[in-house]
């Protein structure tokens, strides 16, 4: 599975990183993002900064993008 944040629908809340911080970070400006080990991907985000999330952490990400009041986690099976 791959994963992104659309941050022009992020609300801001942090839920992602709260239930998923292996994946997600929630930065100063206030948006959340997601990271490939400490790496955070936000230049510039969106679909360009989509990372591949390891199986054991595929659940959390799946509860993350339901519990999401901004509907802004997208999830990509892998081909």
């Amino acid at each position: 599975m791959k994963v992104w944040i659309d941050q022009q629908l992020c609300t801001g809340d942090g839920v992602c990183e709260e239930i998923c911080p292996e994946v997600f970070a929630f930065l100063d400006d206030g948006l959340s993002y997601v990271k490939q080990g400490d790496t955070v991907l936000n230049n510039p985000g969106g679909n360009s900064q989509m990372v591949t999330v390891s199986p054991e952490f595929e659940k959390a990400v799946a509860e993350a993008a339901e519990e999401c009041p901004g509907e802004c986690i997208v999830m990509e099976a892998d081909l």
